[in-house]
């Protein structure tokens, strides 16, 4: 429930429906280990089965009514308790349950909760529609014999599979930077970020150069350390170098080393970062730095595999991955004739594109959550998590600085939280405006936003089924594809 709150209303019942689902797997393969049943259960073997499992955890459920079109159960005690009429949304617990189980033995199920104990009806009233024709006309949620859970827990086990190949690494650091660096953490539970999971996977075991843009503060290198985890190279070195905070004078040196004597200052042979990273992967944050003569020696070594360092004659073979990050346009400056048009098109063989935190309000809620604990941690504080009215206001700010002033706000502010839930934040929220113009421009954006959201979900559920998703919103399937080209959105990427 505490994570229900922290969530918000959508993400709340996304969350409760994916529990759920994924129970409602877990009970029926109980069942079925149970009783011996290997084929599609009957309707009396899926009523012995939800009844059952429901007065197991402390419901008090009886059947009703039921038919080969609609069963109807009823009960007079919630498993939840008297505390469910806090929060109501917990009966899509049960509609998911019951609608899961039924949509893969029937092909189809739609859930009407008629009655609940936490709309204050002292009972709960519940029709399972087996039938599409006789659910036609009734309010509830619809489920088919395809549901996300498979495709949920895939991503769910690559998350944990990139984590422990991040973690395994950082175990073999010495014990002065384990205690420095925090255990490497990605939160993917917005679909972008999961896509950007699905990439990692394809591409780290290939030797394609990679190139990662983003705003700052997304979290670039945290995707760079992943791609390097996840491949071959994973033995070898990873050097991320921030070529911004290089002085231009240097950075040929820096990169690429220099030899005894290359200039003033030069007493010794000097190995650049490119040797350094040998067998591994060289991470270059802030690419689009580099000056004219450091950018023709980058593309020598991608395209050659060879370099040279500075003052030297002598050639050098270097095998090595290359992953590049930045926060501009490179095309920009391409076209600007800042940055040259054949080294960029070399570094960006893979492009991946990390989206600020505003566009992945889904991963909020978890990553407050990580920092809160790790902060706690840190400063030995007994904070455990915020409040549900600190959740709302930071899901009300655009953080322009993404996950690394995310991190800097809870730091100050926990630093002066007693207790364990932070109910303080040092955050200014920008001063509202009486305009009528902003607030209709707001107004629309925020419907817009929304009605997308939706429409998403709704494709999602029905598999990019046009009719349906239009029965779903109440709108013609002409108005559907019309929104599909307003967003932008691919059909093709739903449907099954």
């Amino acid at each position: 429930m505490h994570a229900s709150e922290q969530q918000g209303q959508k993400h709340c019942e996304e969350l409760i429906e994916h529990i759920a689902k994924t129970a409602g797997c877990f009970f029926e393969e109980t069942y079925r280990n149970n009783t011996n049943k290997t084929k599609a259960l009957d309707i009396e073997n899926y009523i012995d089965l939800i009844l059952g499992l429901k007065n197991n955890i402390g419901g008090k459920f009886s059947l009703a009514s039921s038919d080969q079109n609609c069963i109807t159960v009823t009960n007079t005690c919630c498993p939840f308790g008297e505390q469910v009429t806090n929060f109501p949304e917990l009966c899509r617990m049960t509609s998911s349950v019951f609608g899961g189980i039924a949509a893969r033995n029937f092909g189809y199920a739609k859930v009407e909760i008629k009655k609940s104990i936490a709309r204050h009806d002292g009972k709960c009233e519940v029709c399972i529609y087996t039938n599409p024709s006789a659910a036609k006309g009734h309010a509830g949620m619809e489920y088919t014999d395809i549901t996300p859970v498979k495709e949920i827990e895939d991503i769910n086990e690559l998350h944990n599979r990139i984590e422990a190949s991040m973690q395994q690494i950082w175990r073999k650091q010495s014990k002065q930077l384990a205690n420095k660096h925090q255990p490497p953490a990605i939160i993917a539970k917005s679909p972008t970020m999961q896509k950007i999971l699905q990439s990692i996977e394809v591409i780290a075991p290939t030797l394609a150069t990679v190139l990662i843009q983003g705003q700052t503060g997304v979290g670039k290198e945290l995707i760079a350390r992943a791609i390097h985890a996840m491949s071959d190279r994973c033995q070898k070195p990873f050097i991320p170098i921030n070529c911004g905070a290089i002085p231009e004078s240097l950075i040929e040196s820096v990169l690429f080393g220099h030899e005894k004597g290359a200039f003033t200052g030069a007493i010794e042979v000097h190995q650049g970062y490119f040797e350094r990273a040998e067998g591994g992967t060289l991470f270059l944050d802030e690419v689009d730095s580099l000056s004219p003569a450091a950018q023709t020696r980058l593309l020598r070594v991608i395209q050659e595999g060879e370099l040279e360092r500075v003052g030297g004659k002598q050639t050098l073979s270097v095998d090595l991955r290359i992953i590049s990050a930045t926060n501009t346009n490179l095309e920009e400056l391409v076209k600007q004739g800042l940055f040259r048009n054949d080294l960029y098109y070399r570094i960006n063989v893979v492009r991946l594109s990390i989206p600020p935190l505003a566009e992945r309000l889904e991963d909020l809620p978890y990553l407050v959550q990580l920092i809160v604990q790790r902060l706690s941690k840190k400063h030995n504080k007994a904070v455990e998590s915020v409040s549900r009215e600190i959740m709302q206001k930071i899901r009300s700010y655009s953080w322009p600085g993404n996950v690394r002033e995310l991190e800097n706000i809870l730091e100050r502010s926990l630093l002066f939280t007693t207790g364990k839930e932070m109910t303080e934040l040092d955050l200014e929220l920008p001063v509202e405006t009486n305009s009528i113009d902003d607030w209709n421009d707001i107004k629309e954006h925020t419907l817009a936003k929304v009605e997308q959201s939706f429409l998403e979900t709704a494709l999602k559920r029905h598999q990019g089924d046009i009719k349906r998703v239009a029965e779903n919103m109440g709108i013609t399937s002409r108005a559907v594809y019309n929104k599909l080209k307003k967003y932008e959105i691919k059909l093709a990427d739903y449907r099954v």
